[in-house]
C-alpha cells in the first residue's frame, strides 16, 4: 500500500492595489495629484499640491481614486476639444 498524496496548499493570488497618487495633467508634475473619495458626501476629488488645480466629481459607492483622476483626464480632453476645432487626427 501507498502513502496517500498530499495536497498542496493554494497559492493566494496577490491582489495589487490602485494608485491613489497620479501625474498633473496641467503642469505634468509625477505623483502630485491625490484623488480623495468622501464616501459620506458621495463626491471624489483630485487636487494637485503643486499647481492647486482642482477636480471634484459626483462617486457611487463602487468608485476608485482612478476613476476620479480618468474622468477629470477625460473632461480636460473634452474641453480642449470644445475650444479647438480642427481635428488633429
Amino acid at each position: 500500500m501507498g502513502k496517500r498524496k498530499s495536497r498542496a496548499k493554494p497559492v493566494k493570488k496577490r491582489v495589487e492595489k490602485l494608485d491613489t497618487v497620479f501625474t498633473c495633467p496641467f503642469c505634468n508634475h509625477g505623483r502630485s495629484v491625490e484623488c480623495r473619495i468622501h464616501k459620506e458626501e458621495m463626491v471624489g476629488s483630485a487636487v494637485c499640491y503643486i499647481c492647486k488645480a482642482r477636480f471634484d466629481t459626483n462617486i457611487t459607492t463602487l468608485s476608485e481614486a482612478i476613476d476620479i483622476y480618468s474622468e477629470w483626464i477625460d473632461e480636460c480632453e473634452r474641453v480642449n476639444k470644445r475650444h479647438c476645432p480642427i481635428d488633429m487626427h
